[in-house]
C-alpha cells in the first residue's frame, strides 16, 4: 500500500488514490535537491545556501563566493586555516541543511567561504570494548545507526527524521523522546568530540582540539550552533542492542493536561500528539523489549516516505484554495481524514517492513528510532519525492517548536482548549492537516544551549503562505499560540527550528548563556564563525525586530500597528483572546482603534 503522505484530500481523494496505487511500489524516487548550487560563470560567481524547504525565515538568499568539500580531518583543519590566514567568514553547511533559521549563512560579507562536510563521511569507529563509537562530522545518522546495529550496540536516542549529519543533530540540540536514562536529547549520549578552531599563525592558523566530558569546553561545544569551530569527531555511548514495542492509543483530549507527565514518565520513548479540532489525543506507548522478542517491524512515518509528485501538489492547491477562499470546512475535511487514515495505518509503523498488521509492532532500536525513507533514491523513478520538496510546489508550512519546563505544560495546555472554545475548534483544523501538536520529552542537560529542566518539547506545523504579504486562514490563532508558548509561558525555542519572534530575548532564557558566550569569545576572537543572521538568533530584543509593511504575516516581528498585518485584506493587529498581551493579526472589519 503507498502511503497518503502527512496529510489527506478529502475521503473520495483518499479511497482513489489507494485503488489505484496499492499494487506500485515507491522504494524509488527523487531525492531532495542539494542544498547548495554553485554558478561557475565569471560574470556571476559563488555558491547558494538554501534549508531543506528552499526558503529562509525572511526570504532573503543566503550566499558565498566559495565553498570546498575537505574529506578528512586535516584537510577540514587546512580549509579552516586558509580562511583564517584571509580574514575570511566561514559556515559549515552539510547535505542536508535542515536548519530553518539562517544559522548556517555566513551573512552579507563577500569574504566568506561555505566548508561542506558532505564528503567527510567516511570514518565510524566502534569500541566493543567501551560501547562507544567515534564517527566524521560529516556521518549521516542512518549510516552511523545502521553501522553500530551490525554489531550489536544501539544508541539510545535519535532524531524522529534521519536526514542529519552527527555534528549538525547535536549543534543544533535536536532530539527524540524520553525523560529515561540519559534522555531523549541527542547531545547528551556524546561523551567526547573534536573541535577545529582559529589559532594563531605560530600554530597553523587553526588547530584541533579534543574535548571531553572533564574539559570545561565541553558543555559549550555539544550545543554550539556552529559559531565555535567544526565539530570533526563525536564519540557517542552506546548500549548493547534492544528492540522497542510499540502501540497507539486514539482516544479523547479530556484529560490530556493531566496525563501528559504521567504518560512521560511510564513510557521510557512515548510521545503524544494532541489532535485539537479533533478533540483528539494520541498516546503513544513505546518502550523497550528484550532482543529475543519476536518482531522484525519498522518505522516508516507517513510524513517522511516518499509522495507521488502530482499527489503533493494537489494536496497543496487543494489547502492553498481553501485559504483564498476562507474555508475551515475544507480545512476540516482534510484533517478528518488525515487522523482516520493515520489511525488506519499506525502512522507508518509496519510489522513486516511491507505494511502494519496490528499492535504491538516490535522491531530493533535502529529500525524503529528514526525514520525518513524518502531520502533514498534511484534515477529510475522520478515521480515520487519528500512531500515539502521546493522543486515541486507541494507542502510548504511553517514549523514551530516551544520548549516547555514540565511544571508548566499543562497550564499551556488548558489555555490552548480555552482558546479552542473561544475561537470555536474549526479554527485548529490547520494543523490537525499537519500532524497536530506533537509532544515530546527530553532531560536537563548540562549543556550551555540545552535545557537547564525536564522539558516538554511542542512541535506543530502550518500553512505558509507563498506570498509573503499574504495573510493566513485563522493568522491569529497560530500568533497568539506562538506568543503565549513563548512569552506567557517562557517557553525557550529550538534552535534549528522557529520563525524570527520564537527568539526575542532568548538569552534571558538560558542561565548559562553567559558561559556559552565566553566560550565563544575564547575559541573564535575574530568572530569567523558568527554572521548577522546568527547574531539575530541570539541577541535580539524587542526594539531590535526590524518592523515594516506585514513584517508579522511571517514572524518576523510582533504587530504593533494595523500596517504590521495587512490591512488591505482585512487583518488588523489586535489583542489574543486568552493571552491579552499577545497581538495578533485578526481578520476583521475593524480597524484597531
Amino acid at each position: 500500500m503507498t502511503n497518503l503522505l502527512w496529510l489527506c484530500h478529502g475521503h473520495h481523494f483518499v479511497l482513489l488514490w489507494i485503488s489505484i496505487a496499492t499494487p506500485l511500489t515507491i522504494s524509488f524516487a527523487m531525492p531532495p535537491p542539494n542544498p547548495i548550487k554553485c554558478n561557475n560563470v565569471n560574470s556571476s560567481p559563488g555558491c547558494q545556501l538554501s534549508n531543506t524547504y528552499g526558503v529562509w525565515g525572511d526570504r532573503q538568499i543566503c550566499h558565498a563566493p566559495n565553498i570546498v568539500y575537505p574529506t578528512t580531518e586535516e584537510e577540514l583543519r587546512q580549509e579552516l586555516a586558509n580562511a583564517n590566514k584571509n580574514n575570511l567568514k566561514v559556515k559549515v553547511v552539510t547535505r542536508f541543511s535542515h536548519t530553518i533559521p539562517k544559522l548556517a549563512c555566513p551573512g552579507n560579507s563577500k569574504e566568506s567561504v561555505f566548508i561542506s562536510t558532505e564528503r567527510y563521511d567516511t570514518n565510524i569507529d566502534v569500541n566493543m570494548e567501551e560501547l562507544t563509537v567515534t564517527a566524521d562530522g560529516g556521518v549521516g545518522l542512518r549510516k552511523l545507526i545502521d553501522t553500530i546495529e551490525n554489531v550489536g550496540l544501539s544508541l539510545v536516542a535519535a532524531t524522529y527524521w534521519e536526514g542529519v549529519t552527527v555534528a549538525g543533530v547535536i549543534s543544533t540540540g535536536a532530539h527524540g523522546s524520553s525523560w529515561w536514562g540519559k534522555g531523549g536529547a541527542v547531545h547528551d549520549h556524546v561523551i567526547g568530540l573534536s573541535l577545529i578552531v582559529p589559532a594563531h599563525e605560530y600554530e597553523g592558523y587553526a588547530k584541533i582540539i579534543k574535548l571531553t566530558r572533564q574539559d570545561p569546553l565541553f558543555n559549550a561545544a555539544k550545543v554550539s550552533l556552529g559559531l565555535l569551530g567544526i565539530i570533526s569527531k563525536v564519540t557517542f555511548q552506546l548500549e548493547p542492542a534492544f528492540k522497542r514495542s510499540v502501540r497507539f492509543n486514539f482516544t479523547n483530549d479530556s484529560h490530556i493536561e493531566d496525563e501528559i507527565i504521567k504518560h512521560a514518565r511510564q513510557n521510557e520513548f512515548g510521545d503524544i500528539q494532541w489532535y485539537p479540532s479533533r478533540h483528539t489525543a494520541v498516546y503513544k506507548y513505546d518502550n523497550r523489549v528484550p532482543l529475543d522478542t519476536s518482531g522484525g517491524g519498522v518505522n516508516d512515518f507517513l510524513g517522511f516516505q516518499s509522495n507521488p509528485i502530482l499527489l503533493s501538489k494537489s494536496v497543496r492547491a487543494t489547502e492553498k484554495g481553501f485559504e483564498n477562499t476562507r474555508n475551515e470546512g475544507g480545512k476540516c475535511t482534510m484533517a478528518s481524514s488525515f487522523v482516520a487514515y493515520k489511525k488506519l495505518i499506525a502512522n507508518g509503523y509496519k510489522n513486516n517492513k511491507l505494511m502494519f498488521t496490528g499492535y504491538p509492532v516490535v522491531g530493533h532500536q535502529g529500525k524503529m528510532q528514526t525514520s525518513g525513507s524518502c531520502l533514498y533514491s534511484s534515477p529510475i523513478d522520478i515521480t515520487t519525492t519528500c512531500a515539502w520538496d521546493p522543486r515541486i510546489n507541494g507542502l510548504f508550512f511553517y514549523e514551530s517548536t516551544a520548549i516547555f519546563p514540565f511544571t508548566k505544560v499543562g497550564d499551556f495546555i488548558r489555555d490552548v482548549k480555552k482558546l479552542r472554545d473561544l475561537a470555536k475548534p474549526e479554527s485548529m483544523c490547520g494543523v490537525d492537516i499537519y500532524n497536530g501538536f506533537l509532544f515530546r520529552f527530553i532531560k536537563a542537560s548540562e549543556s550551555y544551549l540545552g535545557q537547564d529542566k525536564d522539558s516538554v518539547v511542542l512541535d506543530y506545523n502550518y500553512y505558509r503562505a507563498s506570498d509573503a504579504l499574504t495573510p493566513r486562514l485563522n493568522q491569529d490563532i497560530w500568533e497568539e499560540i506562538e506568543q503565549m508558548a513563548f512569552f506567557m509561558y517562557g517557553a525557550n525555542p529550538h534552535w534549528a527550528k522557529n520563525r524570527n519572534v520564537a527568539f526575542l530575548e532568548v538569552q534571558k532564557k538560558y542561565p548559562k548563556f553567559n558561559k556559552f558566550v565566553a566560550a565563544k569569545n575564547e575559541l573564535d576572537p575574530k568572530n569567523m564563525f558568527s554572521s548577522e543572521w546568527s547574531d539575530e538568533l541570539l541577541f535580539v530584543k524587542q526594539e531590535g525586530l526590524i518592523k515594516g509593511d506585514g513584517c508579522a504575516l511571517e514572524g518576523l516581528c510582533i504587530c504593533s500597528e494595523d500596517r504590521h498585518c495587512s490591512p488591505s485584506n482585512g487583518y488588523f493587529c489586535k489583542r489574543g483572546l486568552v493571552y491579552k498581551e499577545a497581538r495578533v493579526c485578526r481578520f476583521s472589519s475593524t480597524s484597531t482603534s
